[in-house]
């Protein structure tokens, strides 16, 4: 691992991280170089312009990790990342960017990075964050993991609400709902539950009025939000 002490005779010495900067952007890459270089324990051992580059540049250069840009014009980081991690002793990656969405977020986590940093973190910050991630911590920005938890806490309050409004449904109510959410129309509600097709529409009013709903696509999604879709 990056930054592991060896020892030398009575002296210790330590590895730098040997880092990666990939990103379309000439000055970008040249900046994150710069600073990264000047930067105590950090090692910039090469360059990538997109995401494609990665694994030949990896192959060169065996970084430890690897500053990855968010949206290149051939290979996004996304999916350079994904194809980064799957390897054999794959380095550890930090999606640099200023597309801070949250879906960018968990896709980029999902796909194994191991932080998520947004361009305007101060250069120091930057620094520190190689030095946690190739000594095995992860590391988001403050900004990014409060969106995370305010995003988690708001689907958790969604999930809450919608089970609550469900439980004023009968069972056959809740059926009916599963097969809306399904996608299912009346009549194949109707095979599929063994009801008649005047039952069904008769249910589906129901529903709509004691969860004073307006139409099908919003009972879909709140089976969705409890769950049961």
């Amino acid at each position: 691992m990056a930054g592991m002490t060896a020892s030398g005779g009575e002296a210790e010495v330590t590895r730098p991280v040997r880092v990666l900067v990939v990103d379309d952007d000439a000055l970008v890459r040249a900046g994150l170089t710069m600073m990264l270089d000047g930067a105590p324990g950090i090692a910039v051992v090469g360059e990538a312009s997109d995401g494609d580059e990665v694994p030949a540049a990896t192959d060169a250069h065996g970084p430890d990790v690897v500053l990855m840009d968010l949206r290149m014009p051939r290979v996004d980081g996304i999916t350079a990342t994904r194809r980064l991690r799957a390897r054999a002793r794959p380095p550890e990656v930090i999606v640099l960017t200023t597309f801070d969405a949250d879906e960018n977020i968990l896709h980029a986590l999902r796909a194994g990075a191991s932080g998520f940093l947004l361009k305007d973190t101060p250069p120091a910050r930057i620094a520190e964050a190689v030095r946690q991630v190739a000594a095995g911590e992860p590391i988001l920005s403050p900004r990014i993991t409060r969106r995370l938890m305010d995003r988690a806490a708001v689907q958790a309050g969604a999930f809450t609400q919608a089970k609550s409004s469900l439980a004023a449904l009968s069972p056959r109510e809740r059926d009916v709902v599963v097969a809306i959410a399904q996608g299912r129309s009346n009549t194949e509600i109707a095979r599929a539950l063994d009801m008649t097709l005047a039952t069904v529409k008769s249910h589906v009013s129901h529903v709509l009025a004691k969860l004073d709903l307006d139409n099908r696509t919003q009972i879909a999604l709140l089976a969705h939000d409890a769950g049961l879709a």
